[in-house]
């Protein structure tokens, strides 16, 4: 007799190829199957995208849970996830969050290593649904132009399961006046002194020396904006002069204003001018 056939995992999208660093996004089809209990080093949260059955064995005996489209779990790392039977196929977005990128969200806080989330087997939260699905979207179109993006949402991700999934509640430090001057005007000059290259939000939090999740929330504060959208509007800016010289062929200035492919750039181009960077040029 023949072995059973292990039902495959299929994975349809994964950031590992995109060079994200802190947040990992898988988007998969998991087959009805039964898998073994696992200790993960991430915390792990999954969003459903169909509705499944689902046994968790709990304290020896098997509880079985409904969930619906849009439902998630919420795993803490370093802890056990349990032993799990899958009814019937789902989708499934996947997020592992390292450890590390969640302590530096509170590194103002006084005693970090309190701090732990509290596991989650079924809850509705649409803002994570609302990430998981941009990060997915992100990922699908923009590859690796999609890192400075990751780093913005997993300092935002962060900041959310600490308020509300956490065992204790940072507080929150004083910034209400935002960024001081002069290191609104040093994160500045270093975007655009790299708009050329691979801009992480650690890279620009650490060039004036804070972490990455308090220059975030005061740079917001000073600008309007997150730290990705301001960057993206000077990549766009950019461009649009380097349009105007006539002489420089498109895929050039893509490169010039940190787009890993011309059709992210066309597309993001697009969106914040509601024209493609040749029609913009051909309109001069």
């Amino acid at each position: 007799m023949s072995a059973p056939e292990i039902p495959q995992h299929l994975h349809l999208l994964s950031s590992d190829a995109a060079g994200w660093d802190g947040l990992h996004l898988i988007y998969e089809l998991e087959p009805a199957d039964e898998m073994p209990e696992i200790n993960l080093h991430q915390h792990f949260i999954v969003i459903c995208q169909d509705n499944v059955r689902v046994g968790w064995l709990l304290n020896g005996r098997w509880q079985y849970i409904d969930y619906t489209a849009g439902d998630m779990m919420i795993f803490p790392a370093n802890q056990l996830l349990p032993r799990v039977q899958v009814a019937s196929e789902v989708g499934l977005i996947e997020l592992f969050l390292e450890p590390e990128t969640l302590a530096r969200a509170v590194c103002e806080y006084v005693d970090v290593d309190k701090i732990e989330l509290v596991p989650q087997l079924q809850l509705r939260d649409p803002l994570i649904q609302q990430m998981g699905m941009a990060l997915k979207t992100e990922l699908e179109i923009g590859q690796a132009d999609s890192k400075l993006y990751a780093d913005s949402m997993s300092t935002a991700l962060s900041a959310h399961l600490l308020r509300r999934y956490a065992s204790h509640k940072p507080q929150n430090p004083n910034c209400s006046n935002g960024l001081p001057k002069y290191k609104l005007k040093a994160a500045i000059d270093y975007i655009h002194a790299h708009l050329d290259q691979n801009l992480t939000l650690d890279k620009i939090a650490a060039s004036v020396y804070m972490s990455s999740h308090y220059f975030a929330s005061l740079f917001k504060q000073s600008t309007g904006m997150t730290p990705h959208q301001y960057v993206t509007k000077c990549r766009i800016e950019k461009a649009k002069q380097l349009l105007r010289k006539h002489e420089l062929p498109l895929v050039e200035i893509c490169q010039q204003v940190g787009f890993q492919n011309q059709s992210h750039f066309t597309r993001v181009f697009r969106q914040h001018t509601a024209t493609t960077p040749k029609a913009y040029r051909d309109g001069l």
